[in-house]
């Protein structure tokens, strides 16, 4: 259709990457959230050139879902968006399915319109129960709330920052028609930090980078990575919740941009065997009010602090236990392989990139503990909620050397369900409905799939990858 006689809103990238800053910087600052929704309010109210606003939320496995609300709508009726929780899977029941949504103002996004469209902005949205409580299965909020807590408590900032590895194959949906191919098509033979100028993973990797730079990510590095059409592109710490937004808004660009391209970045943690798996190293740490890190310690054992190893040695006491939500799909289990750089050891290291754990060189600004074992595929809100609530309220084993200890995570979904089901720790972070849900949708996914994988990728673990939601397969069973 022609654009003549449109006028919505298009910005340079660089207006975006301003105004996006800006509204980081007042999360930074915890804007009360009344000053911020008037502010939003009145932005919207005032600028014709928006005619829809983009409100996400994510399910229990972690699947973006997103609803277009026109904005006269949206401003006037933002405290009562409705929607139906029964068909989001893993909510509510068909019998009790009303849910709404509140909306984060302070997760505000302005984007690309040749990315997002003309006239859009985005904003993340909190799922509500019927009683006007934060509902249980929305992750989000339950790390929202937890992350409060925390600073009012104990004046604890939760910071993470998130590598995100992921592979560009050529073709669109190259997943959903795995099962008819039976194969993915590399872009790009080059491997770690190469890549020619021109080529498509290198066009992919820029475009991309220049995206999320746009929308405020404040990016540090990017390169392809050891895989052939392997990429990771690095983004800046910021505080857990914004953290989290922050992976499912990554994999989205990245899905748009490669999407236009004419291929697909698919975010399995081992699509292809005989080469390394993609892994979302998890680099953690928790400042106070005054900005100190309190996993810093320059005389401390690796130069983090004892509050720092007695985070890790929580994190280690729970592997097993925690092992499903940071592994969430069949596929993931073939990641956690020793041959390829994969951390399947139930350990803490500064130098073994096979430990669960590893202690990166660091400094005042940067000391932090990376957990290494998480795959892309998981749940952002429910990794770092679990990391965070186990490292500070878990429990400590008292196996003998347990940092050192010959421990290791399961190399199967079943035995990690097992682990999964029989935790109490896993109650404690979830709730036993919450538990219950969770874990049975993993079962499903696993039952789909064949007990023994073997070395050839199987459809199976490629349809049933929550990662991507197809409708027609899930509806065969």
């Amino acid at each position: 259709m022609s654009s003549e006689f449109r006028n919505f809103l298009e910005l340079s990238y660089e207006e975006l990457e301003d105004l996006n800053l800006k509204a980081k910087d007042q999360r930074k600052k915890r804007v009360p959230a009344d000053v911020i929704q008037e502010e939003r309010l009145k932005y919207l109210t005032d600028t014709p050139g928006i005619k829809a606003v983009t409100v996400l939320f994510s399910d229990l496995e972690g699947r973006l879902h997103m609803l277009d609300y026109d904005k006269k709508f949206l401003v006037k009726s933002y405290d009562n968006l409705t929607f139906d929780g029964s068909s989001i899977r893993g909510f509510t029941a068909q019998r009790e399915s009303d849910l709404r949504l509140g909306l984060d103002w302070s997760a505000f996004y302005w984007t690309p319109a040749d990315v997002f469209g003309s006239g859009k902005v985005l904003v993340f949205g909190e799922v509500i129960d019927k009683n006007g409580g934060h509902y249980s299965g929305d992750l989000r909020g339950v790390l929202k709330s937890f992350a409060n807590e925390q600073f009012e408590k104990n004046g604890y900032t939760l910071n993470a920052a998130n590598e995100i590895e992921g592979f560009l194959f050529d073709g669109i949906d190259a997943e959903r028609t795995f099962h008819e191919t039976g194969k993915f098509e590399y872009v790009n033979q080059g491997g770690y930090y190469h890549s020619l100028p021109g080529d498509p993973l290198r066009e992919f990797i820029d475009t991309t980078a220049e995206v999320q730079r746009a929308m405020g990510f404040e990016n540090e590095k990017d390169h392809p990575e050891v895989a052939p059409s392997q990429f990771e592109i690095n983004y800046s710490y910021g505080d857990v919740v914004a953290a989290a937004d922050q992976i499912q808004l990554y994999k989205l660009i990245c899905r748009q941009v490669a999407t236009q391209m004419g291929m697909t970045a698919s975010f399995l943690p081992k699509p292809v065997t005989g080469v390394n798996g993609s892994g979302m190293h998890t680099n953690v740490s928790i400042t106070n009010k005054a900005g100190k890190n309190l996993f810093w310690d320059p005389k401390g054992d690796e130069k983090i602090s004892k509050f720092a190893w007695g985070f890790v040695d929580k994190i280690l006491t729970h592997g097993n236990d925690l092992c499903l939500l940071l592994n969430a799909s069949v596929n993931s289990y073939r990641r956690l392989d020793p041959h390829f750089e994969a951390p399947n050891q139930i350990k803490a290291s500064a130098t073994d990139r096979g430990s669960m754990v590893r202690i990166p060189i660091g400094n005042e600004k940067s000391a932090r503990v990376e957990v290494r074992s998480v795959g892309p595929d998981a749940n952002p809100y429910m990794v770092l909620h679990s990391v965070f609530k186990t490292g500070l309220q878990g429990n400590t084993s008292k196996i003998k050397n347990l940092r050192q200890a010959e421990r290791y995570l399961p190399d199967n979904i079943y035995t990690a369900l097992e682990d999964f089901r029989n935790a109490e720790w896993t109650s404690e972070l979830l709730g036993e409905d919450v538990k219950a849900r969770y874990a049975d949708l993993k079962q499903a996914s696993a039952d789909r799939c064949a007990r023994l994988l073997g070395t050839i990728v199987k459809p199976s673990e490629i349809q049933f990858h929550h990662d991507v939601y197809n409708q027609l397969l899930w509806g065969q069973f």
